[in-house]
């Protein structure tokens, strides 16, 4: 799914928000059925701009008020002069209230309403009204054979609020989903719509709000918020005067035998994005291509908790994990982290050593966990973390009273209070080794110069999909190394060095 422009709204909502801000609405003055016709009109507004020559619609209509909507639909193309057919897979004389209505509008406009079936001829663009954001279970049939056979026209296809199927709170297919190419949801932004395997089947997305009333909108609870160019956490300019001493000293303890890599990746990212001093602590044999590779960076060899005690001691935020492996070394290591009064970031083995037990997370930690390192530290499966990743995320930050960063397609971003933000920037080129390790370093060093964990991570997560996004122009093979300079570029115009 292409992300969503920045003007749109920042807050996230749950299904059951929405019910209740809809119901506010009507509360306040509003009828239920005019709200369904503006979206009505601002569904057919986005259809013709997005298929202006299409001259004909399918309506797949249920039976709640995704179906009054779509029923309103095709009045509005009939009246356009478009050909229009209604499919009805949930019985029409089941509509009740405004849907009801809608129905009854659409059959005095003359529109054609028949009984779906699955030798039912599809055409022209398909308006799938079939399932609104009330799902929570498996799609049953006939709906589940309707949408497999919608999926398999080839035709295009516009969903009304939320592709049928979804989860709007967890982005979860309910066994079966509409496959879109546009999304024109309402009212509110459902969450469902930005994460996990949502971003497969919502297509382009577009946001009507019906014109509804400000005030109410902003008296209406949220789940989430959009992290976008205008609410992301600024560092502050840098005084004149300043020196190194003063931007923090990032220490990254990272690379096994095999994964010298991983620890130079995280000590070149928190270096461009400004830490004062960068120290990266890893086996003693990869010292010369540290120092070769990236001379400014202090790097030591290391083979005992207490070594890395005594170069720890002067570091303001430690990075913890990346190539650490869970063997002698990398649990001597991790020990020697526990006893340290310094901010951390823990990534990759370090996570995976904590999923084993027997340690506690130290206090004011990040952790960055990708599905399969979350599933180990909530003893669950990869696809039950998937199924529901905002649900994951905050089990993970109340669970080790740490911020949590959970990485994947709409990475989120959630603290212990159960505050939690959304990035849907990215791009399936960053799907590569040694990216996680960049976004860690480049965590740790926004923390050193001075961030809370929160803003900290929020930053980083945002700066580093971008970064990837303006490097996927060049399609793939994008290289994890490559985020750093253009992370610095990024960084440099979201928070100017020197005002």
């Amino acid at each position: 799914m292409p992300h969503s422009p920045d003007n749109l709204p920042l807050a996230l909502y749950s299904a059951a928000q929405v019910r209740a801000l809809d119901a506010r609405l009507i509360a306040a003055g509003t009828p239920g059925f005019e709200l369904m016709t503006r979206a009505a009109h601002a569904i057919w507004r986005a259809l013709r701009q997005r298929w202006p020559a299409a001259g004909a619609i399918t309506v797949l209509a249920g039976r709640g008020n995704n179906a009054g909507d779509g029923y309103l639909v095709a009045a509005l193309a009939l009246r356009a002069g478009w050909r229009v057919q209604v499919l009805a897979v949930g019985d029409p004389a089941q509509l009740q209230g405004d849907a009801a209505q809608a129905r009854d509008e659409a059959l005095a406009a003359g529109v054609c309403v028949q009984s779906w079936s699955e030798c039912a001829a599809l055409s022209g663009v398909v308006v799938d009204a079939l399932l609104g954001t009330g799902l929570s279970g498996a799609v049953r049939e006939p709906y589940a054979q309707a949408i497999a056979l919608l999926n398999a026209s080839g035709l295009p296809v516009l969903a009304v609020d939320i592709p049928s199927g979804l989860c709007a709170d967890s982005g979860q297919v309910l066994g079966v989903a509409v496959r879109a190419q546009l999304t024109v949801t309402l009212i509110g932004l459902k969450l469902g719509l930005f994460t996990g395997l949502a971003v497969d089947w919502v297509g382009e997305l577009q946001f009507a709000d019906l014109q509804a009333d400000a005030q109410l909108v902003a008296a209406q609870p949220f789940t989430a918020q959009r992290l976008a160019g205008r609410n992301v956490p600024q560092l502050p300019p840098r005084p004149r005067s300043v020196h190194k001493g003063q931007l923090g000293h990032v220490l990254v303890v990272a690379g096994d035998r095999g994964f010298a890599g991983a620890g130079l990746l995280a000590a070149q990212s928190a270096l461009r994005a400004g830490a004062g001093l960068v120290t990266l602590a890893t086996r003693s044999e990869h010292l010369a291509a540290a120092q070769a590779r990236v001379p400014e960076v202090m790097a030591a060899g290391v083979a005992s908790a207490n070594q890395l005690r005594a170069l720890g001691a002067q570091a303001s935020v430690w990075v913890v994990g990346p190539g650490l492996g869970q063997a002698a070394w990398g649990r001597s290591l991790l020990s020697a982290a526990l006893c340290s009064q310094a901010l951390q970031v823990w990534d990759a083995d370090a996570l995976n050593l904590l999923a084993q037990g027997g340690i506690s997370m130290p206090c004011a930690a990040v952790i960055t966990p990708h599905p399969g390192e979350a599933a180990r530290l909530l003893g669950l499966d990869s696809a039950a973390v998937q199924a529901d990743r905002p649900a994951a995320a905050r089990a993970l930050a109340q669970r080790y009273q740490a911020v949590c960063v959970l990485k994947g397609a709409g990475s989120l971003v959630a603290e212990p209070g159960g505050n939690l933000l959304l990035c849907e920037y990215g791009h399936p080129a960053m799907a590569g080794a040694g990216l996680g390790d960049v976004l860690a370093g480049l965590i740790g060093a926004l923390l050193a110069q001075g961030l809370p964990a929160f803003a900290a991570a929020s930053l980083a997560v945002y700066l580093h999909a971008r970064a990837g996004e303006v490097l996927a122009e060049g399609g793939r093979g994008l290289a994890a190394s490559d985020l750093c300079a253009v992370i610095r570029q990024l960084l440099q115009e979201q928070s100017e060095c020197l005002s």
